[in-house]
């Protein structure tokens, strides 16, 4: 199971202070920021170092004090879980680095400026973690990781540097799957533990808010975006030889959906605007298209 997804929850502790804020500013072109705000900047850079130090610290000493430690090698694990987990990693890099796009607008910094130190955010916070996994024994820094994590970050930079908006949102959706049972240690006991580990019942979505690259004048209704999902079934081990010896046949999902363009929504309440903001990493259940090798096309009147 991919190091990056354990960690997942100690980095969005890291960072949900700071995207509660993040939530409610103003994008552009509605306001033109020309000061920095110092005490803003000081204090965004001053928690996130803090934060993200101690986190490093913690699983240095409590997690991987507790494996084999080996020279720094890398490790090869691009043919695992379907790839599913290497999109996890691209819409994990994404909105790090959406947040710290959005994080130094909230401290003034000039746009482009915002645009560009801030879509490093996720490869920031990621990197160092694969530094780690390169000195344990049972795995090493996988390249495919630091792939994705790349391309997540530079995917937001490329999408406010092209139209000052995001306007293809990656989401995550997920439900529960028979085959968590077979393996919990690895694809988890409990629903928050299945949420991060069970790739059988995790879809990563790209959201494409239609109505934003229409005119102005259309009357495409702007709240309603289309999602194209990608998902996998039957991956109990990571590898596909495991799957076959195991009986199970491992297989790709595609999906085609309605979605909500949440953004939409926003208004004047900063509590408001930074739950629409949090929840615009998810994909809202709906109704889904699915295409398979194994059953073809299926209709789900309500996909999660």
């Amino acid at each position: 199971m991919p190091r990056t997804f354990r960690i997942l929850p100690f980095i969005l502790l890291i960072l949900l202070p700071f995207i509660t804020k993040a939530g409610s500013i103003p994008m552009p072109p509605d306001t033109t920021v020309t000061e920095v705000n110092r005490s803003r900047l000081y204090l965004l850079s001053g928690g996130f170092a803090a934060g993200y130090s101690a986190m490093l610290i913690s699983l240095n000493k409590a997690w991987y004090a507790e494996q084999e430690r080996t020279d720094f090698h890398f490790f090869n694990d691009n043919s695992q879980w379907k790839q599913v987990d290497k999109v996890g990693h691209f819409w994990g890099a994404f909105h790090q680095s959406r947040a710290g796009i959005d994080l130094l607008r909230w401290a003034g910094v000039p746009d482009k400026k915002a645009i560009l130190y801030g879509g490093l955010t996720g490869i920031i916070l990621q990197t160092p973690i694969e530094i780690f996994d390169g000195y344990q024994a049972d795995y090493g820094a996988s390249v495919g990781d630091i792939i994705a994590n790349t391309v997540g970050s530079a995917a937001v930079v490329a999408q406010e540097l092209a139209w000052q908006e995001v306007r293809i949102m990656p989401k995550y959706s997920f439900h529960t799957t028979r085959f968590a049972d077979v393996r919990p240690n690895v694809l988890g006991s409990t629903l928050s533990e299945q949420a991060l580990k069970d790739y059988n019942g995790q879809t990563y979505w790209l959201s494409v808010n239609v109505g934003d690259f229409l005119k102005e004048e259309n009357k495409y209704p702007k709240w309603l975006s289309i999602a194209v999902g990608y998902g996998a079934e039957e991956i109990v081990y990571n590898s596909s030889s495991g799957n076959r010896a195991a009986g199970f046949d491992a297989h790709r999902q595609f999906y085609l959906s309605p979605d909500l363009n949440l953004m939409h929504f926003k208004g004047n309440s900063k509590v408001w605007n930074t739950a629409l903001y949090v929840l615009s990493i998810i994909k809202i259940p709906a109704p889904a298209l699915e295409y398979n090798r194994k059953d073809g096309f299926k209709v789900h009147p309500l996909y999660f």
